[in-house]
């Protein structure tokens, strides 16, 4: 059960609407929390009548204090032990009936960020800072935990139980007691209130500044070899001590407010406990009260006190709470701008038939593509180069539907990419890109993680393809050999070879390599390309190309140049006409021979 819509208003007005979110979660366990209520319900009664049998108990041992011990009224002692032993028992079966509630929201609440992060457009995760993301949805979901947990079982019982302490004062000793009783947890409830909502922006500085650090530290490890690269290692500590002294001020202020928050809780319930102490002890010496009396109301205001002291406790991490899950459930409210069709084709692409009619996409403002148009037929190779910038790469992304095209179309197979849902166009694609980033887990896994149903067998296959069997044969843990984060263990020839075994597993109709040779050797080039073209065989293959040599057996090749096709044709017709392919294939050949 997953909420349809989340907040209305911006990030410091959500507040209370989290609970109107998470009551689905509630709902879906209607059994277990009616048990935890009922629980709930016969531990507030038990606790209630625990001053009761401590008054019955004093007047009792007071009466009899000349007799002999085993006058001792012994039944109200057990009576007193069963009661207080009932309210622990029901309070922890309540907890642990009520624990499934929570664990399986927290788990449906993280499963819903992390499938939503996914569903985000590239925009969003090309700004997005990680350390920092992390940190919000974990501070996020630790959050919704305390704010389910205590918001059912502390804040209601607490409440409850003030109404019922206030009603037995009142019936029983007088209006002055419960007057006392109510203006003090009035008082107290008023100045926890307003001083939480003003320490709340402290609170919220502090979870600020802890993102800050946090992202400067991940930022700067997961760029390790630049930062040495660079001798940058004090510049890379002086930032981070930076967002660490702003970590210390938010911490600093944050301390300062909760301590001018207890201290005034404290003493607001010091001036009532002497109140009521002071009436009932003036009560006691003139007649009006047993001693056992005494014991009651001193009892009851302790008992009293200790959850109120605790409601204040869990208001103040209520509203804390609020302030940490606030960017988590903000990420929940940002809408992708690529979405399904409302009614997709039931259509998976066979064939793999690219066309693009009159493409055109701007970035910002800025013209990237204008009037694209070229088709790669079925089972064909087709190349598209140029200059840097020419936007080479932004027609692969176009293709994935990381971004939709501004005019024009593409279609696979005869259908327009936006008419499919992103999954079935995406399953119809395999790609090798430039910048191949692996898991920090064993080879075996990154390169079946293509296909993760593949067997063992089929990985075999694709490794062998790849020109990666001997690599793997020479390392001491063959395929189980770990790669490290974002696979750092691996040179840029070796994660390319692993990226191109991956879509190789895939099985996809269309091919789509973006530079797949840039970072390999020539002995390594020619047996990857030579593996290709046999891979190639019955499939669409799309190429962003750098180095012209390895596409010179392309059926066709598209020259772009400032985001226009100057021109296309196959290799020794783009020579014969003497234009920017020709140009490019003569520098390069310069370079070749200079090297």
């Amino acid at each position: 059960m997953r909420p349809t819509h989340y907040f209305d208003g911006p990030i410091d007005k959500y507040h209370w609407q989290v609970m109107r979110l998470l009551w689905p979660y509630l709902l879906e366990y209607k059994g277990r929390i009616t048990l935890a209520m009922s629980c709930l319900v016969v531990a507030k009664l038990a606790s209630v009548g625990l001053p009761f049998i401590l008054k019955d108990l004093v007047d009792g041992l007071d009466a009899n204090k000349t007799a002999q011990a085993l006058s001792v009224p012994v039944g109200l002692v057990l009576a007193y032990g069963a009661v207080r032993l009932l309210t622990v028992i029901t309070a922890e079966i309540r907890d642990t009936l009520f624990g499934r509630v929570t664990e399986r929201a927290i788990r449906r609440l993280g499963l819903a960020v992390f499938e939503h992060l996914h569903r985000l457009d590239l925009d969003f995760h090309l700004e997005r800072r990680t350390g920092g993301l992390s940190r919000d949805i974990e501070r996020g979901t630790s959050g919704v935990s305390f704010l389910m947990r205590f918001m059912v079982f502390n804040i209601v019982p607490t409440l409850l139980e003030i109404a019922l302490v206030i009603g037995i004062f009142f019936f029983n000793y007088g209006i002055a007691f419960a007057a006392i009783t109510f203006c003090s947890v009035l008082a107290y409830v008023l100045f926890s209130v307003l001083a939480t909502e003003w320490r709340t922006e402290y609170v919220r500085d502090a979870a600020k500044a802890d993102s800050l650090s946090n992202t400067r530290a991940i930022d700067s490890l997961l760029n390790y070899e630049t930062v040495k690269y660079f001798n940058n290692e004090q510049y890379e500590a002086d930032r981070y001590d930076q967002a660490l002294a702003q970590w210390e001020v938010a911490k600093r202020n944050n301390r300062l407010s909760l301590f001018a928050l207890n201290g005034g809780q404290a003493l607001i319930i010091a001036l009532a406990m002497t109140a009521m102490m002071a009436l009932a002890a003036y009560k006691v010496t003139y007649g009006e009260m047993t001693l056992g009396d005494f014991v009651l109301i001193n009892a009851f205001m302790m008992q009293l006190f200790m959850p109120l002291n605790f409601l204040g406790f869990v208001y103040r991490e209520i509203r804390g709470a609020l302030a940490n899950i606030e960017r988590m459930f903000s990420l929940l409210d940002k809408q992708p701008s690529i979405v399904d069709p409302l009614s997709p084709l039931a259509f998976e692409p066979r064939q793999g038939e690219l066309v693009f009619e009159q493409v055109s996409f701007s970035y910002d403002g800025r013209p990237i593509l204008q009037d694209v148009s070229f088709k790669v037929a079925a089972g064909k190779k087709v190349a598209v180069v140029g200059d840097s910038g020419a936007g080479k790469s932004t027609l692969i992304k176009l293709l994935f539907r990381f971004y939709d095209v501004k005019q024009g179309s593409i279609k696979i197979d005869g259908q327009d990419i936006r008419h499919l849902t992103q999954a079935a166009l995406r399953r119809a694609i395999a790609i090798v890109p430039q910048d191949t980033v692996l898991f920090n887990d064993s080879l075996l896994e990154n390169i079946r993680y293509g296909r993760p149903s593949a067997s063992d067998a089929d990985v075999l296959k694709a490794i062998k393809l790849a020109d990666l069997e001997q690599f793997i044969g020479s390392l001491a843990k063959g395929w189980e050999t770990k790669v490290g984060e974002r696979g750092l263990k691996l040179s840029g020839g070796e994660k390319q070879r692993v990226a191109i075994a991956r879509a190789i597993l895939k099985g996809s109709p269309v091919l789509v390599f973006d530079e797949a040779t840039s970072s390999l050797d020539s002995r390594s080039e020619q047996a990857i390309l030579s593996a290709l073209r046999d891979v190639a065989k019955g499939h669409t293959s799309l190429v962003v190309a750098h180095r012209l040599s390895t596409i010179v057996d392309a059926d066709n090749i598209v020259v772009l140049s400032q985001g226009r096709i100057v021109e296309q044709g196959d290799h020794n017709a783009l020579l014969q006409r003497d234009g920017l392919y020709a140009k490019l294939w003569r520098i390069q050949n310069e370079q070749f021979k200079a090297g």
